[in-house]
């Protein structure tokens, strides 16, 4: 469980997260195990929520991959689209899930989040890519963490400023949020 959010404002972007991780209902505690939750692919930074096998098996795919460009929607669609049939052919242990029997589509599980210089994208369990202009939030403590950046957006803060207040808003309504607090400008 997490929360990851990403921030632009005055022509800056940054993405944070926090680096509890939990195992069913246990935790580790921050001093024990701190783990980044945020990842460089290319130019951009990747922040992701829901499976932590998703850390291992990005960085098993992405070691085969020479170059990968995240700095269009296009580009980051695509990206998940090369991803989604590795995961069944090479990962034979990931499921192709989802919640509702009606939907012709399949679910990752999971929620992810991109920043380059210029752009934030959202990447959604169904792998519908959405561009955010100002700011956006994923995992258990999304809830607190838009509403804090949707009250601290016109104030006199800086982005970076804006995203550590949002997880810690998170951190502090939400049992499943915690650890340090990680951000990173792309």
């Amino acid at each position: 469980m997490s929360i990851a959010v990403v921030v632009k404002k005055d022509n800056r972007v940054v993405i944070g997260a926090d680096t509890l991780q939990s195992f069913d209902t246990n935790m580790a505690a921050s001093d024990n195990l701190n783990e980044s939750k945020l990842r460089r692919i290319g130019s951009a930074i990747l922040a992701s929520t829901g499976w932590g096998l998703y850390d291992n098996i990005l960085d098993d795919y992405l070691k085969t991959k020479k170059s990968v460009r995240l700095s269009t929607k296009q580009e980051v669609f695509l990206f998940f689209k090369k991803l989604w049939p590795v995961l069944h052919e090479k990962y034979s242990f990931v499921n192709n899930q989802c919640d509702d029997s009606n939907s012709p589509f399949g679910e990752l599980d999971s929620a992810f989040m991109i920043a380059n210089k210029k752009r934030i994208f959202f990447v959604s369990s169904d792998m519908c890519v959405t561009e955010f202009q100002k700011y956006y939030a994923i995992g258990v403590g999304r809830d607190y963490a838009i509403g804090a950046m949707h009250v601290l957006y016109n104030q006199k803060k800086g982005a970076e400023e804006i995203a550590r207040l949002a997880i810690e808003a998170a951190i502090a309504n939400n049992v499943y949020c915690g650890g340090n607090i990680e951000i990173i400008k792309p």
